[in-house]
């Protein structure tokens, strides 16, 4: 038997992408309050997140949603991760509000900070263990907001997309563009 690796680099892709989800689950919390949505999109949904990403672009006037639309294209697998929004009753007022329950009740869409640091961890954890594969990738906000227009994870007001690719050369690394609204 000889397997070629161009055979079987999707199968390999998707296994990398379910190990980072365990990763992205089991990175610490705070308060241990896991508010966290995770999933891995294959090729049959990475077309359709390429295409929101560049009607978001389009939209907003922001080029740079383009730029990564052609990275998430060329990718073989994208993992989501994102958090729905919490308080935890420690009234840090790191959010900008006193209690929590002015936060909760003057401005719900705040997020808590520790949902987002909570997402920020999990987001390194699953991306460490992409890099531990040799699965290039690339952490990207243009596509979490494509991904969270359609739906992708529910009632998750913040998602970040990592999408992964093998091949001879990594495709996140010479991107043209720069990071700018126009």
């Amino acid at each position: 038997m000889i397997l070629r690796e161009n055979e079987s680099r999707e199968e390999y892709v998707m296994s990398v992408a379910r190990a980072m989800m365990t990763a992205a689950r089991t990175a610490p919390k705070g308060c241990g309050v896991d508010n966290l949505e995770i999933a891995a999109l294959g090729l049959s949904r990475i077309a359709r997140l390429a295409r929101k990403m560049r009607e978001v672009g389009e939209r907003d006037g922001k080029a740079f949603f383009l730029r990564d639309a052609d990275n998430v294209e060329h990718a073989q697998a994208v993992v989501l991760i994102g958090t729905r929004h919490a308080v935890r009753g420690l009234n840090c007022a790191l959010c900008g509000y006193p209690t929590c329950r002015e936060k909760r009740d003057g401005a719900p869409s705040v997020p808590c900070v520790f949902d987002v640091t909570d997402l920020g961890i999990a987001v390194g954890s699953a991306v460490s263990v992409a890099a531990e594969c040799r699965v290039d990738n690339r952490i990207l906000y243009s596509a979490g907001v494509a991904a969270r227009e359609l739906g992708f994870l529910d009632d998750c007001p913040i998602v970040y997309a990592v999408p992964l690719s093998v091949s001879g050369k990594n495709i996140f690394f010479d991107r043209a563009g720069k990071c700018s609204a126009k």
